[in-house]
């Protein structure tokens, strides 16, 4: 495996560098940094469609035979997926046979210019998780746990409608926080929060003029 490559140093185009009045601090480890992938997401929506005809959106099922409400996809070397097997990374997608279309550049240089504004230098992902929600779906609380290397951080993008990310901490039975993302909010989180569960609220009716009636959240990882 090829040693993991610096962030860029030239600015992204199209990503807003500048700090936000809604930047914050969630823990030790986890920032909110608002508004970062604003600017760029027409171009982001356009990726994910292009990722979405390859290796169309799907309801994963959970273990335990629970059908997920919010609908997945998958690029980069590795894809997230769940069945009756576990949750688990695979290098191709189960429903189409194929390699996991590849991650988009714009997609690795937005997560390694976020993750090193965090703290997080030379964060270089190897899957991207594509979370599509429509009102009344949601995600329950639960760690990021299937990856190799807890060291690496999680960077995660939303756009579209809004949505309230649920904060908790290290055990599920912890407190938890609503914390209100906007479209183009990312929030990184790894070190001491690395585990901390979250999860997202039942997604509130609405639309907005890029995504529609749906939230499009963009979970960057290193798997393998």
């Amino acid at each position: 495996m090829p040693p993991p490559r610096p962030p860029p140093t030239d600015p992204l185009p199209g990503l807003d560098l500048e700090s936000d009045a809604r930047d914050r601090v969630l823990g030790p480890g986890a920032l909110l940094l608002a508004g970062r992938a604003r600017t760029q997401a027409p171009d982001l929506l356009a990726l994910v469609a292009a990722i979405a005809d390859a290796a169309p959106f799907r309801h994963m099922s959970t273990a335990g035979g629970r059908t997920m409400s919010v609908a997945m996809t998958n690029c980069g070397a590795l894809g997230w997926i769940s069945d009756s097997r576990g949750y688990r990374y695979t290098t191709r997608d189960p429903l189409t046979g194929a390699p996991w279309p590849a991650m988009p550049d714009a997609f690795s240089a937005l997560a390694a210019h976020t993750a090193a504004e965090a703290g997080y230098p030379g964060f270089t992902p190897d899957a991207c998780l594509i979370n599509r929600y429509e009102p009344g779906t949601r995600l329950t609380l639960h760690q990021d746990r299937n990856e190799r290397d807890f060291d690496q951080p999680i960077v995660s993008v939303s756009l579209g409608l809004p949505a309230v990310f649920l904060w908790g901490g290290p055990a599920r039975a912890d407190p938890v926080r609503r914390v209100p993302l906007e479209h183009g909010d990312v929030v990184v989180w790894g070190g001491p929060a690395r585990l901390v569960h979250h999860g997202i609220n039942p997604l509130p009716e609405g639309s907005h003029p890029l995504t529609g009636r749906a939230r499009l959240n963009l979970t960057f990882r290193r798997a393998g």
